[in-house]
């Protein structure tokens, strides 16, 4: 996949808006930031009362490089200023199959990045509604994204218009402004009237110069990780075995982009 980025592309991208107040931030209450038992963050959002949907590489010890037990995981649903609308722990957590993790960011990584997590009790709030998700958009489409980052982790910010630029073998580019922290942040399309999530930030990532982001699409994946978690999958096992380091190839050269880990 060939990415050309110009200015042009930038032209007509919104600015980061911070959602510090309950005003501001209303309408994204099922955004929440994912606390990593006391060691980092992400960022994750409610597509049902009792489903999260996130980055798969936020469930790996950068270190060791295994799977960490989702039991230390904690969603912080609207989490603002120390405070959030509701407080769960994770019950199960389901990867994609094909995702391996080994410290390396490559487009076949980004494109199986994704995870889906169980909560241990459901939300059933009426100030926290979840989102729907959607087809996956075109290039030229606008998109908008709502995350945490290192400097902006006590409240969410909204970027309300970016663009993407580059659709292909599932990883979606765009011009979207994330940074660490933001990994499993919903990419939304505001198509019809209302936001829907049609991607997870993955990576950020440089094209040209230019700074992007990259996500994985939806569709038959996450259809994939409900399918298991039907089938009574994701309870964590402290026998994980280490994964395979991915052989660099055409596929993970194939944006033209040069990665940055998370």
């Amino acid at each position: 996949m060939a990415v050309v980025v110009t200015s042009a592309a930038y032209a007509q991208d919104s600015r980061l808006k911070r959602l510090e107040t309950g005003v501001t931030g209303k309408a994204w209450e099922a955004v929440g930031r994912l606390d990593i038992g006391g060691r980092g963050f992400c960022t994750g959002a409610l597509i049902a009362p009792r489903l999260v949907l996130t980055a798969a590489h936020c469930l790996f010890d950068k270190d060791t490089k295994q799977r960490i037990d989702h039991g230390k995981v904690q969603f912080l649903a609207g989490f603002r200023n120390g405070r959030a609308g509701a407080y769960r722990d994770v019950r199960r957590a389901v990867v994609h199959p094909d995702y391996v993790y080994d410290g390396e960011v490559s487009s076949q990584r980004v494109r199986n990045d994704l995870a889906l997590l169980e909560l241990q009790r459901p939300i059933n709030n009426t100030t926290i509604t979840p989102f729907s998700t959607a087809a996956r958009p075109r290039p030229g489409d606008p998109v908008g994204v709502v995350s945490y980052a290192r400097d902006r982790s006590e409240a969410p910010s909204l970027q309300e218009r970016c663009k993407v630029l580059a659709q292909q073998e599932g990883v979606l580019v765009t011009s979207c402004a994330v940074d660490f922290g933001s990994s499993g942040a919903p990419i939304f399309t505001f198509a019809n009237g209302a936001p829907q999530i049609v991607s997870v930030v993955s990576a950020k990532a440089e094209v040209e110069g230019s700074n992007v982001s990259l996500g994985t699409s939806l569709g038959a994946p996450l259809a994939m990780l409900q399918a298991e978690l039907v089938a009574g999958k994701g309870v964590f096992s402290s026998s994980n075995a280490a994964p395979q380091r991915i052989v660099a190839g055409d596929a993970n050269r194939s944006t033209g982009a040069k990665f940055v880990k998370p």
